[in-house]
């Protein structure tokens, strides 16, 4: 998965852009945060699996 579409779907179930500091964007959700790094390629799979489970999705 692109790191675009990651952030897309985060943004579809409610995660919000806070802020982006260089290339990395963070999204929060209640009291939670989650940062979020967007170099327009594809992620590695523990990285992307541990962003997921993060945000609840997994």
């Amino acid at each position: 998965m692109k790191d675009v579409e990651l952030l897309s779907l985060l943004q579809k179930n409610g995660w919000v852009l806070d802020r982006v500091k260089g290339s990395h964007h963070i999204l929060v959700k209640g009291n939670q945060t989650i940062s979020l790094p967007v170099h327009k390629e594809d992620m590695k799979k523990g990285l992307e699996n541990a962003i997921l489970k993060k945000a609840g999705l997994k």
